[in-house]
């Protein structure tokens, strides 16, 4: 029984996924050559292909650029209440409206930067926030 167990297991975990994994690793050396990447350990990989799984949220705020408002501004001050008491999937959703993904670069939350305007609509109270995705900018009418 041992025998056929360790058979089985070897089949499904290693000779049945052989050739499609032998095609993936080939693209993907292909984009990526095993000599720039052999450098990163597996967690700095991941990282770097898929960004920080975590946030300093407060950090993110902190980064944040402001035009037409400033950080005391009353309309600022509430977006902020409100988005720390988001849960983590929510604030990783505002992500995705903000910059098109739900990730940060491997470079962590120090550098990335996004910008807090003023549309200077005449009812913002017609308006709802909008993003520029390109240029990382939420339109937050006051």
């Amino acid at each position: 029984r041992k025998e056929y167990v360790d058979l089985y297991v070897n089949y499904k975990f290693n000779k049945s996924v052989q050739k499609p994994f032998e095609d993936f690793m080939q693209g993907f050396l292909r984009g990526c050559p095993a000599r720039n990447w052999k450098m990163f350990s597996p967690e700095e990989l991941q990282v770097l292909l898929q960004g920080h799984p975590r946030f300093d949220w407060h950090l993110l705020e902190k980064n944040v650029i402001y035009a037409k408002y400033t950080a005391s501004d009353q309309t600022i001050r509430n977006f902020w209440t409100v988005f720390h008491e988001l849960p983590e999937e929510k604030k990783k959703m505002f992500l995705v409206f903000l910059s098109g993904s739900d990730r940060i670069s491997g470079y962590g939350l120090e550098p990335f930067r996004f910008c807090i305007a003023d549309p200077q609509i005449e009812n913002p109270d017609e308006s709802s926030p909008y993003a520029s995705t390109c240029s990382l900018t939420l339109f937050l009418p006051r």
